[in-house]
Formats: structure tokens, C-alpha cells, sequence
């Protein structure tokens, strides 16, 4: 998704992830996804590490300034969590409206992916199985499996019944050597 946004998305997708449990000081825009981004725009022009240093504290300025200005809308309306609408609020408020169409594909995209995390549905979707051939093997396994424990269980009925047959045999031979000497 980062690489696919306008510039102002991707920073907006950025402040709607960025976490607070991280002093001020290391907030930043993980510097691989700054220099790809880089790149991606700008792929015929060399930028120095200066400059690249100063887009990274522009960006974490924006995300900063853009987060207190939702906090504050958010704190207005007395809600304890900072939402979308927050954010797009404070992109108008701070002059930023230009961007807000392309926040609100970003935060549709967002809410698609995590819907589709949510359905849990990728893997079968990446297995390239139809879900009726799946169900269709699922229960030739269950088959194999109840026959499978029908032999074994067999097997034992088999050996308890062979058990049961010698130990009634060696009680026969017990009571005819008991009744031989009895008479003798």
C-alpha cells in the first residue's frame, strides 16, 4: 500500500498507525520505508542524506501537528479515542483539504484489508482449491480415519476374544488334570 500512495496518503496512512506508547523524540518514519518512498518519486535523482534526514523530520512534523490537531477536535467532541474522522477533520482544519480524498481511499483500503484479515479467508483463497474440493477431501480423510479406528478396534476385539478363548482352554485343561487326579 505505501508504495502505491500519493504522497500526502502515505502520510496520513502513516499518522493513522503511529503508535504513543514511544517518547516524542522516536516517532519517526522508519527511515527503509523514507528512502523506498524516496526512490519511488524521485527515481532519477540522487538526494543526499541531509536532505532525506530533513524530508524524515518534515514528515514526523506534519504526523505530529496533524495528531494534536485531532486529539484537540477529538477532546471538543469528549471522545476518549482519536478516529479517522479526527484525522480527516484536522487535515481541513489545518489547511491540508487536498489530501482528504486521497486519506479516505487510504482508510478504505485500510478497512478492506483488516475486513479481509478479519474473514481469515486468504488461505484458502491462496490454496487455488475450490472450498467444495476441499470439503470433499476433508471428508474422504474423516472416512479414512473412522475405517482406520474400525481395524483397530477390531483388532483388539480380535485379540481380546483370542485372549478370552485361551485363558477358557487353559481352564479346561486345569479342571480335566484336577478331575484326573481326583480319581485316581
Amino acid at each position: 500500500i505505501v508504495t502505491s500512495l500519493p504522497w500526502g496518503s502515505w502520510l496520513i496512512f502513516t499518522a493513522m498507525s503511529v503508535t504513543t506508547d514511544v517518547p516524542d523524540d522516536e516517532l519517526t518514519i522508519p527511515r527503509a520505508a523514507m528512502n523506498k518512498m524516496i526512490k519511488e518519486l524521485l527515481p532519477n535523482v540522487r538526494v543526499a542524506n541531509e536532505a532525506r534526514e530533513l524530508i524524515l523530520n518534515c514528515c514526523t512534523e506534519f504526523i505530529h501537528l496533524l495528531s494534536s490537531e485531532a486529539n484537540e477536535i477529538c477532546n471538543q467532541q469528549q471522545k476518549k479515542t482519536i478516529n479517522a474522522e479526527h484525522i480527516l477533520m484536522s487535515l481541513d482544519k489545518l489547511g491540508f483539504g487536498d489530501y482528504r480524498a486521497d486519506a479516505e481511499a487510504v482508510l478504505k483500503d485500510c478497512k478492506a484489508m483488516a475486513a479481509k484479515k478479519r474473514r481469515k479467508s486468504t488461505r484458502l483463497e491462496n490454496l487455488g482449491i475450490p472450498e467444495e474440493e476441499l470439503l470433499r477431501q476433508q471428508q474422504e480423510l474423516f472416512a479414512k480415519a473412522r475405517q482406520e479406528q474400525m481395524l483397530v478396534e477390531q483388532q483388539q476385539w480380535q485379540m481380546l476374544q483370542a485372549q478370552a478363548a485361551a485363558a477358557q482352554q487353559q481352564q479346561q485343561e486345569q479342571q480335566t488334570i484336577d478331575d484326573d487326579e481326583d480319581y485316581s
